[in-house]
């Protein structure tokens, strides 16, 4: 517990000391591993991804005035308990963004040059099955990008590198014309490889469902780095069955961890788990971003970024 003069920052979700203590200063007593008297004293929260923020934690967190979050999702987070306290929630947008897009390109690589069936023939001794698995190029591959933020633009100056042919949809971003398209429909139409970098909205929500695979071409690759719930896996799953999916690439699920599903064990998919964003370097910015967003709310100055309330509210204790 730290001294009198200081405010207590806790850790929600394992958030290493040796990284955010340093952002925050000497004015502040960061704890990793909190205590309900802790709890109970903290005017800060840096809060892991996956850590529930229900009413409850926020209950035992009277003196609570600024939550951080490690990344830019805040589904988990009682947005309506936040308001009604008045309590900002912090992001760290921009922290892991080549993490993420490197990690959906990873994804897509796997998939269109089959080295998890591949890997398997050689390790089972089946050297000559070989050719029932004809690996595919990207090299003049269309390449759809739904959600076109800093991730997905990120991705696309990646696909410009392999002479991939991007385009792109979303209805709020800025795209040049030369590869926006006009509709989801045409985007699914038209690509090979689609990756998915969009927030988890009642709009987005179960966006891939049977009827919008009825539009995917043909043996396209879908790949979602973003939110598990974009995606209806009884939907892909039928899908992949048909062939009209030839391969799923999947970072994030409905439920973390998942709920083990028949999709699983299809050969043509690739799952990881919710760890794409978290590289290293990603990782000790995400948390150094979200500290300084603590320190700034508490010291009275302006966050970088906040998913709630705006940014110019004064929470500093003197």
């Amino acid at each position: 517990m730290g001294d009198s003069t200081s405010k207590i920052v806790v850790g929600l979700g394992p958030i290493a000391a040796e990284i955010v203590a340093p952002i925050l200063g000497s004015q502040f007593t960061y704890i990793q591993d909190p205590t309900p008297a802790d709890l109970a004293l903290a005017q800060g929260a840096l809060v892991r991804a996956a850590f529930k923020f229900n009413k409850s934690v926020f209950d035992s967190m009277p003196n609570l005035k600024v939550i951080a979050r490690t990344g830019v999702g805040t589904e988990l987070v009682d947005l309506a308990e936040a308001a009604a306290r008045n309590i900002p929630i912090v992001i760290t947008p921009g922290s892991n963004t080549n993490a993420v897009a490197e990690g959906a390109f990873a994804h897509i690589l796997h998939l269109v040059k089959r080295l998890g069936p591949l890997t398997k023939l050689v390790a089972q001794d089946q050297w000559h099955q070989r050719t029932n698995y004809p690996v595919a190029d990207l090299a003049g591959a269309s390449l759809g990008i739904i959600g076109y933020g800093r991730i997905g633009s990120r991705i696309a100056k990646i696909a410009e590198a392999f002479d991939m042919k991007v385009i792109a949809f979303d209805p709020y971003a800025q795209i040049s014309d030369e590869i926006k398209v006009g509709s989801l429909e045409e985007l699914l139409s038209k690509s090979d490889v689609i990756t998915l970098h969009l927030p988890l909205t009642q709009e987005t929500t179960g966006l891939f469902n049977s009827e919008s695979f009825k539009s995917i071409k043909e043996g396209a690759i879908l790949v979602n780095c973003s939110r598990g719930a974009l995606i209806d896996l009884d939907a892909a799953y039928s899908a992949l069955q048909i062939g009209k999916l030839a391969g799923l690439g999947l970072d994030v699920f409905d439920l973390e961890p998942p709920i083990s599903h028949l999709i699983f064990n299809h050969e043509n998919v690739v799952l990881t788990p919710h760890v794409m964003g978290l590289s290293n370097q990603a990782t000790i910015a995400t948390y150094e971003m979200a500290a300084q967003g603590v320190r700034d709310v508490l010291t009275g100055s302006k966050p970088q970024a906040t998913a709630n309330l705006e940014n110019n509210i004064d929470r500093s204790t003197k």
